[in-house]
């Protein structure tokens, strides 16, 4: 993989094309702006010029249509899934290697993903014995752009009573990162949904423990679950 310009704009692209590969999953959906604007923290106006960039850019990273969605282009999608390999290598090498907190692992990768060099990387990776998953339980893309289809749900989307395996959990907000692993939740750990209040949150319990943790909406979206 050629190394990429370190530049403003091509950063700032590069974080677009990133989010878009993953608030579009392993399907390629189409992300709205919306969603991008909350993901990026950035005006809806920021949003659609970027967009426009993109698409016209040659080659083309995105296909856009105004009120319509955006997905990435086969150019789009390399390129995303080259700067989140260097992302999650990074927060595992923070995580694993330099002991950092786990609530800061996500924006000091953000810092750095964009500079190493592709030899960086292959040191990285193999100093890590070539890992699969970052510290948050995501999927490390391959060296070849390859991943598995995630077949994983938010916690949210529970509905009954029931036991699961937490599969990963988000590493967008820092506050909420710390708060659950001081509670024992953390990728591969058992997680029990005991009663759910709706728009409320979740009542669970971890691992063998029987004692009762309540989880607000946030932090409930914030877990991605498998089925035991």
């Amino acid at each position: 993989m050629a190394r990429r310009p370190a530049n403003p704009i091509s950063e700032s692209m590069d974080d677009y094309l990133k989010a878009i590969l993953v608030l579009g999953g392993s399907e390629g959906k189409k992300v709205t702006s919306t969603a991008l604007a909350r993901r990026l923290n950035v005006t809806p106006a920021s949003i659609t010029n970027m967009l426009q960039k993109l698409a016209a850019s040659t080659p083309a990273m995105v296909q856009y249509e105004r009120h319509h969605g955006v997905q990435l282009s086969s150019a789009g999608k390399k390129r995303a899934l080259e700067v989140l390999r260097h992302h999650r290598l990074i927060e595992t090498f923070l995580y694993e290697v330099l002991n950092y907190p786990i609530e800061e692992v996500h924006d000091e990768a953000e810092r750095l993903e964009h500079f190493i060099s592709e030899r960086f990387e292959e040191r990285i990776a193999a100093k890590l014995g070539h890992p699969k998953f970052d510290p948050h339980g995501h999927c490390i893309p391959a060296l070849d752009g390859r991943m598995p289809k995630d077949s994983s749900m938010r916690l949210t989307d529970v509905r009954d009573e029931g036991t699961f395996i937490i599969d990963s959990i988000s590493d967008i907000d820092a506050r909420i990162l710390k708060v659950l692993k001081v509670r024992g939740i953390s990728p591969g750990v058992q997680l029990r949904v005991r009663d759910i209040y709706e728009d409320h949150g979740y009542a669970v319990s971890i691992g063998s423990s029987k004692k009762i943790l309540q989880l607000s909406q946030a932090d409930s979206a914030a877990i991605k679950i498998q089925p035991m």
